[in-house]
């Protein structure tokens, strides 16, 4: 079984992902095999985990989309079930509207289904900042948009990063999680991952 961590910088440079991989260690999908061209991460003093990931710090889903980069990504690195977290950089760098980023999100199920028509996806609303309240627009279409798309062969999860989430003490530089974020974002993916495998 192989699992793509696909997203921007709170993918890539963070510590959720180690923390998930050892409390994967306990369950049934311990030798799950995480995929994907990077191994980037934010000094998180664990030599053990997978840090295998398709996290692209400053990256955009519209970019992403438009240039096609995930296609090469999961030709690449093939996966069974993929998390992702993007739309944050849309918003902060370009302000691009909801629904162009939500166009954008359709494309990249359409890439991921067209490279497994199997997989399953769990996406992840956007967390809090100094752009929450154009954040909080693009979690709201989130569910709906999800939920048209979702199909029986490869579903989609929506979770939720967003309540119980603080901007002020859960987030190292107003974007990118602390420790403190770090773990309440492991604790969020893991049912939700354990569901999808």
């Amino acid at each position: 079984l192989r699992y793509m961590p696909f997203g921007d910088s709170i993918t890539e440079i963070i510590c959720w992902r180690a923390l998930l991989w050892e409390d994967l260690q306990s369950t049934e999908w311990k030798s799950v095999d995480w995929v994907g061209s990077g191994k980037t991460e934010n000094n998180c003093k664990d030599t053990k985990y997978d840090r295998d990931n398709e996290g692209h710090s400053g990256f955009l889903a519209i970019n992403i989309a438009n240039n096609k980069q995930l296609v090469g990504w999961l030709q690449k690195n093939p996966a069974d079930v993929i998390t992702m977290h993007l739309g944050t950089n849309d918003i902060v760098q370009q302000s691009k509207p909801t629904d162009q980023i939500i166009a954008a999100f359709t494309t990249l199920v359409g890439v991921m289904r067209d490279s497994n028509p199997k997989m399953k996806i769990v996406i992840i609303p956007m967390g809090t900042g100094s752009y929450n309240s154009k954040i909080q627009d693009l979690n709201k279409a989130i569910i709906p948009w999800a939920t048209k798309l979702n199909s029986t062969a490869s579903p989609i999860w929506v979770v939720d990063q967003y309540t119980g989430f603080s901007g002020s003490s859960d987030l190292r530089d107003g974007v990118h999680p602390n420790a403190s974020g770090d773990k309440k974002m492991a604790a969020v993916w893991k049912p939700a991952l354990i569901h999808a495998f």
